[in-house]
C-alpha cells in the first residue's frame, strides 16, 4: 500500500480514537489496532503521539477550511456568498464531527502547541469571511467607518456565533448543517443588510 494511503489510514483511526477518547487518554495500541497496523509503523510514519495528533489537527483544520472556500460560489450576490459559506461550514462540521471534536473539545483545551494550530486555521476563516462582508459593504457603496472599523469584527462575530452553533446543532436531533445555517444566516444577514444600508441601532432611552 503507497505510503501516503497508509497514512491517511493511520489519521482516521487516531481522529477517531481522539475524538472518543480523548487526547490524554488515547493510546497508540488503541490507535495501531483500529487501523489494522503494528505499533510500530505508526511511530515509524508519525514519529509520536504529539505528532500524530497534531497531524490529525492540521488535516481535518486543513479540510475544514478548503471546505469554507469551495462552497462560496463567485460573483454571487453578496448575501448569496454568505449563505453557501455558512451552509458549506455546517455541512462539514455535520459530516465529520470526529473532526469537529479533534478541532474544538480537543486540540484548543491541551495548550500549545496544539491550541496555535487552531488558532491559525480560525484566523484564516476569519480572514475570509472578513473579505466576504466587505464586499457586501463595497457593493452598497458602504464604505469609511463600517469598512475601516466594523468589518474585521463583525467577521470575527460571526465566526465565533458560527462555532458555537455548530456544537448546539450536533446536539438536536434531526438537525442539518443547513437547517443551522439558515438560523445564523436569518439571525446575522438581517443585521449586516441594515448596517450596510445605514441603519444603524442606537440604544434606547432609558
Amino acid at each position: 500500500m503507497p505510503r501516503e494511503v497508509r497514512e491517511q489510514q493511520m489519521l482516521d483511526a487516531a481522529v477517531a480514537t481522539f475524538a472518543r477518547r480523548g487526547y490524554r487518554a488515547a493510546s497508540m495500541d488503541e490507535i495501531a489496532e483500529s487501523a489494522g497496523v503494528s505499533k510500530p509503523l505508526v511511530y515509524l510514519y508519525l514519529n509520536s503521539k504529539e505528532e500524530l495528533f497534531t497531524a490529525c489537527i492540521r488535516r481535518e483544520a486543513a479540510a475544514l477550511t478548503e471546505a469554507v472556500r469551495a462552497g462560496v460560489e463567485p460573483g454571487a450576490a453578496p448575501d448569496r456568498q454568505l449563505w453557501c459559506g455558512l451552509r458549506a461550514f455546517f455541512t462539514h462540521t455535520t459530516e465529520r464531527p470526529d473532526g469537529w471534536t479533534v478541532l474544538y473539545q480537543q486540540a484548543r483545551t491541551h495548550g500549545e502547541p496544539f491550541a496555535n494550530e487552531v488558532a491559525l486555521m480560525r484566523a484564516e476563516i476569519v480572514e475570509f469571511v472578513r473579505e466576504l462582508i466587505a464586499a457586501a459593504a463595497r457593493e452598497v457603496d458602504c464604505e469609511g467607518e463600517l469598512a475601516e472599523r466594523e468589518v474585521a469584527a463583525l467577521a470575527h462575530a460571526l465566526v465565533g456565533a458560527a462555532e458555537s452553533l455548530a456544537g448546539w446543532g450536533r446536539a438536536q436531533p434531526g438537525q442539518s448543517g443547513k437547517d443551522t445555517a439558515a438560523t445564523l444566516m436569518n439571525f446575522a444577514w438581517a443585521g449586516l443588510d441594515n448596517l450596510m444600508n445605514g441603519r444603524r441601532w442606537e440604544p434606547s432611552r432609558p
